[in-house]
């Protein structure tokens, strides 16, 4: 063999690695997290390809999608994501079982309910009086006027045929009845999985100042206890601090957040690109954070209805969670059914139920909506979001 055969050899030899590396490049490219789909132009205006710290900006014209520049902020920093060395994310306590291990806080918050039912039910004479005062500590706790008849007039009856006051008999009693009127029999369990190729798309909505971005990290860490892998959509463009502070639950637990480089950008884009990205790197569960909306301001609520339809270009919304504070009692109420005739509500999470003794809501807005809670809010702690359990709720309240 000559020489310029040999050269020729090394040549095509040398030329094979190099392209087998590329291609090796290409696809770790398309697989890493920091290199992910958005939309939108340069500042100036002009078309333009930029990638910003912490992930990607692409044009991309969707049809009927609002363009706007999307990003995502990566939980792992770049320079680690090469080397051995990656950082320790916290690791979330099991959500099975919350509930009862929190029970002491919420039996303490709502003696009023199951305590003071529990004294009223014990006295040697139950005369008018006596159940008006059953009625009017119901209807103190929340529960509503309608559930509150339904209930006085259950228990009298029952405690009538039993004809005893044996406080073990009454407690009994009262249990089942309190857990009747919070409904077992409904489905509490969260769609949060992954099906026909696609993530789960899980909407988040409720009023300001209900806790409604935390609840977002904290649901995060319930999906990542269930090793579930999770993307977060940072959809409340209006409030400055609302990415960051979702970005920051994100980053704790290794769950990279979709959000948008500028303030006031549009949140139907955020959301679309959110689904998008839990798409393309084929995540469990994709948690849209929107905005908080004022119920009688019409025009924000109907935005909130087109972030539902942009999404869904991308296939059914599976979960619609609405966020409420336990402690705004009927005011509440009004909120849910504006945002259910917004956007289907399928779930409530309640709020701050430690901090007030107004129990009873759990009932009313169940009844009021025809939807379950499927969260409590129990304290400030990062794993303080519990499954909502009838059982374990009821004997909080009257332990």
């Amino acid at each position: 063999m000559t020489t310029a055969e040999y050269t020729f050899l090394a040549l095509a030899a040398v030329a094979v690695v190099l392209i087998a590396g590329v291609s090796a490049l290409l696809v770790r490219g398309r697989r890493r997290p920091d290199v992910l789909p958005g939309r939108g132009t340069g500042g100036d205006g002009a078309d333009a390809q930029t990638r910003p710290s912490g992930g990607a900006l692409v044009p991309d014209a969707a049809d009927g999608v609002p363009a706007g520049p999307v990003l995502v902020q990566e939980p792992v920093p770049a320079e680690l994501q090469t080397g051995d060395e990656l950082p320790d994310f916290e690791r979330p306590e099991p959500a099975q079982g919350r509930l009862v291990r929190l029970r002491a806080r919420l039996a303490r918050s709502n003696s009023a309910l199951g305590q003071g039912l529990l004294a009223l039910l014990s006295r040697e004479r139950l005369d008018e009086a006596t159940w008006e005062e059953v009625e009017e500590t119901l209807l103190l706790a929340d529960v509503g006027a309608g559930p509150t008849a339904e209930l006085v007039d259950r228990l009298r009856e029952r405690v009538t045929v039993l004809g005893t006051r044996e406080p073990v008999e009454l407690k009994a009693m009262l249990r089942a009845e309190l857990i009747a009127a919070v409904g077992p029999e409904m489905d509490r369990t969260l769609a949060t999985t992954r099906h026909d190729g696609r993530p789960a798309v899980v909407l988040v909505v409720g009023v300001n100042g209900t806790g409604k971005t935390t609840t977002v990290g904290k649901l995060a860490r319930v999906l990542v206890a269930q090793d579930k892998t999770v993307v977060l959509g940072a959809a409340d463009t209006f409030r400055a601090a609302a990415a960051d502070q979702l970005s920051t639950w994100g980053e704790r637990v290794g769950v990279p957040t979709v959000r948008s480089d500028r303030d006031g950008a549009d949140p139907a884009s955020v959301a679309f690109d959110a689904v998008k990205v839990g798409i393309e790197v084929e995540a469990d569960v994709v948690l849209v954070d929107t905005a908080g909306r004022l119920q009688n301001k019409v025009g924000l609520m109907d935005e909130l209805g087109k972030v539902k339809r942009v999404v869904e270009k991308h296939g059914p919304v599976d979960e619609v969670l609405l966020v409420l504070d336990a402690t705004t009692g009927q005011n509440g109420m009004q909120q849910a059914k504006v945002f259910s005739e917004v956007v289907d509500v399928t779930g409530i999470v309640l709020t701050k139920l430690d901090g007030t003794a107004k129990g009873g809501i759990v009932v009313a807005v169940q009844r009021a909506l025809g939807v379950p809670v499927k969260l409590v809010g129990l304290g400030e702690g990062a794993d303080d979001l519990a499954p909502f359990e009838p059982e374990a709720f009821v004997d909080a309240l009257l332990s």
